[in-house]
């Protein structure tokens, strides 16, 4: 029973929480210390800060811990299912009724507008990091990781992850070395 309780405890506001974490954190307030008890409001506010703390999306990180604290592993589990559970049956519906119209002249028209839009937010992003590394790291540092990102991509066909990971080293040894 505990576990459908969790279940319930956080699809309800996972469906209801349109804008995702932060708007769902009033309604997984009202589920967990209101309706079934599990904590009072300053435990909850405490969670919700050390979520906001870590890394990554606060309902998922909320529902992990006190789908655990509830019911153990299982209940992290079902908590953390609970939680993601609204968005990946919206994507399977959507994109079932995407790929039954796919052919559709409508869809193709969609497809041509997005498309640009999604290549000028990315060259926007690529320009705004490139800058943030310049002011950062400076001119010279900036062109040798794009250069050398480029043929480890390009030329090498290295996959992304270990491009990031070299990055990741060399920003560390130089970070040590400066310092």
């Amino acid at each position: 029973m505990i576990y459908w309780q969790i279940f319930l405890a956080f699809f309800i506001p996972g469906i209801l929480g349109y804008g995702g974490g932060p708007a769902s954190i009033p309604l997984i307030e009202n589920e967990v210390v209101g309706k079934y008890g599990w904590m009072t409001t300053q435990e909850f506010s405490e969670v919700l800060a050390v979520g906001n703390s870590l890394p990554g999306p606060i309902a998922t990180k909320m529902a992990a811990y006190i789908g655990f604290v509830e019911g153990g592993v299982i209940g992290g589990f079902v908590a953390l299912l609970a939680t993601i559970a609204p968005s990946i049956i919206l994507m399977l519906v959507l994109m079932a009724i995407l790929l039954k119209y796919k052919d559709t002249p409508q869809v193709k028209n969609i497809s041509k507008v997005v498309r640009p839009v999604i290549a000028v937010l990315l060259a926007v992003m690529t320009y705004q990091f490139a800058k943030d590394s310049v002011l950062s790291l400076g001119t010279v540092y900036t062109i040798i990781m794009i250069i050398g990102s480029y043929i480890l991509l390009e030329r090498v066909k290295l996959h992304p992850a270990f491009v990031i990971l070299i990055a990741l080293g060399v920003g560390a040894i130089s970070g040590l070395l400066i310092y």
